[in-house]
């Protein structure tokens, strides 16, 4: 296999990747097939050819069928079967795998120069020299429309990438070297939508974009046009060739178009900017077709003296410095997009921000702090664990500080299971014994005695009244079933030394607490109670 690029006194030479020699007369048509690995031709000997891309080695027999030779070919969406046209008016379809034809369709009554897929793989669309375009059924065959064009020969047809719109090209005069025309018809009522106007001698081929905004013609005045097809305007003139351009492939990212011309070259051309891309690519005598491979590296053409060529696309575009040209664009772009649009990574606190918001002012310290959707931190915790003179309020269990009812309805809006339950808890009616802490409620009374905690420190604390018994010399508190205060009075307990209460005075379970020390103040914050204490020895 030659190398892809030899330079001889300065200049750079374009050297074909693989010939493939075989064929008796000149290649009309060329196309990759599915895997990379074969090519197929078509030319005038009647045959079509199937190639090994490494060997360059023909595959089997020749496909044959009759004499008559074989002007065009196309490939199946599925990759399955092909579509040829020739010279006897026939349009065949072919099955990759055996090398046979599958039908044959006949209407036409003259030669038919150009062939086209519908993407869905069901119709298929051809244009003959008896100035007609006609829709085939593939699967019966049948013609789904015929419609009359106006060219004296028709010499290329296609479908619009949504198959509902049909361009034809060809002469519109009885001699070549009349102004010639394109022209887009509906393809459900073969109406005629557009003609469009510019080129002075027969269109001899046309490629729509995948995107169906630009459609490119080539013709016998030696130039390439491309069209805006929603405005049906010209766009630019490509006119680097100096013969006639037979043929014309838009590489599959749709960014590099090839074209085949009677000058004995063939060209790529920039669809970015509608620059030619390098040098041209040389060939013995007039080239008739091109076709890219499915990644668009390599480039097939098929040539007047009878052989198929493999050039390396890559290796042009390296040494033109466009290497860019191979990446799909429009990828590139939707890759831009969604790192552009995509949110900012959220990194979440500890403490929600917010958490704070609607802490009554009352609650705060002597210095002000001004409102933000959360306090600083500092501020809290010296809430929390600093003892301030204008700290003192009164408050019970069965009444939350309005701060902490602030603080948690705001997560009860956000639909966090945390809340206040509205009823009162269950208060305990604990005796009170000299030496042992009194619970406040129900909920202390569950927890542990902390291994700090001094009972000298706590035989202060008021007792709870009714229910203390004595054995022997030990005293010993025994929590009575949980009752509901029913007392009413706001009188508190007296303090006995080391005897039962009886005052006949209801009890309130109720504790009022002030000035609590630094850890009570914090477990009473963790279980929701007030952290103030009354009798002043903290």
């Amino acid at each position: 296999m030659a190398s892809p690029i030899s330079k001889k006194k300065g200049t750079s030479a374009i050297m074909h990747r693989q010939k493939f020699e075989g064929h008796t007369d000149r290649i009309w048509g060329v196309i990759h097939l599915p895997g990379g690995q074969r090519i197929i031709t078509c030319s005038e000997d009647g045959s079509l050819r199937v190639w090994n891309l490494k060997s360059g080695k023909q595959i089997g027999d020749d496909w044959r069928d009759g004499d008559s030779g074989v002007s065009s070919i196309a490939l199946a969406p599925d990759g399955k079967k092909v579509v040829s046209g020739s010279n006897d008016g026939a349009v065949r379809l072919w099955d990759i795998d055996t090398g046979k034809v599958v039908t044959k369709w006949t209407g036409h009554t003259e030669g038919v120069e150009s062939v086209c897929w519908s993407r869905d793989g069901r119709r298929v669309l051809s244009g003959s020299w008896d100035q007609t375009a006609r829709q085939w059924e593939v699967e019966s065959g049948e013609i789904l429309a015929s419609i009359e064009t106006g060219h004296e020969r028709v010499w290329a047809v296609v479908y619009s990438p949504d198959t509902t719109l049909i361009a034809t090209g060809g002469w519109d005069g009885p001699r070549a070297g009349a102004e010639s025309s394109i022209k887009i018809w509906d393809a459900k009522t073969g109406e005629l939508v557009a003609t469009l106007k510019g080129h002075t001698d027969a269109v001899l081929c046309l490629a729509w974009t995948k995107d169906g905004k630009t459609l490119i013609s080539g013709s016998f005045d030696s130039s390439i046009r491309t069209w805006n097809t929603t405005k049906w305007k010209q766009i630019a003139v490509l006119d680097e060739h100096t013969n006639v351009v037979y043929a014309i492939a838009i590489s599959p990212n749709n960014r590099i178009l090839a074209s085949a011309s009677y000058d004995t070259t063939a060209r790529l051309w920039n669809l970015d900017n509608g620059q030619p891309i390098g040098s041209p690519i040389q060939h013995a005598e007039q080239v008739n077709c091109v076709s890219f491979s499915a990644g668009g590296k390599q480039l097939a053409t098929g040539c007047d003296d009878e052989n198929a060529y493999i050039w390396d696309i890559a290796a042009i575009l390296q040494e033109a410095g466009l290497d860019d040209l191979l990446s799909d664009r429009q990828a590139k772009k939707s890759t831009l997009h969604v790192n552009a649009t995509r949110p900012p990574i959220q990194v979440h606190r500890s403490v929600p921000q917010g958490f704070f918001d609607g802490v009554s002012p009352s609650h705060s310290s002597a210095r002000s702090y001004p409102r933000s959707s959360a306090l600083p931190a500092s501020t809290f915790l010296s809430r929390l664990f600093h003892r301030n003179p204008y700290d003192v309020h009164e408050t019970s269990p069965s009444s939350p500080p309005d701060w902490a009812r602030n603080l948690l309805k705001r997560h009860k809006q956000n639909g966090e299971v945390i809340e206040f339950q509205g009823c009162k808890p269950a208060d305990v009616e604990v005796p009170y014994a000299k030496g042992k802490r009194r619970n406040a409620s129900a909920g202390e009374r569950r927890k542990r005695p902390l291994p700090w905690q001094n009972s000298a420190t706590s035989s202060s604390r008021p007792p709870k009244p009714n229910a203390t018994q004595q054995s022997g010399t030990a005293t010993q508190t025994q929590p009575s079933l949980p009752q509901p205060a029913t007392s009413n009075s706001s009188t508190t307990p007296a303090v006995g030394d080391n005897a039962a209460a009886t005052s006949s005075a209801p009890s309130r379970p109720d504790v009022v607490l002030r000035q609590a020390g630094l850890w009570a103040r914090f477990w009473l914050f963790i279980g929701c109670l007030s952290p103030e204490y009354q009798d002043g020895r903290h």
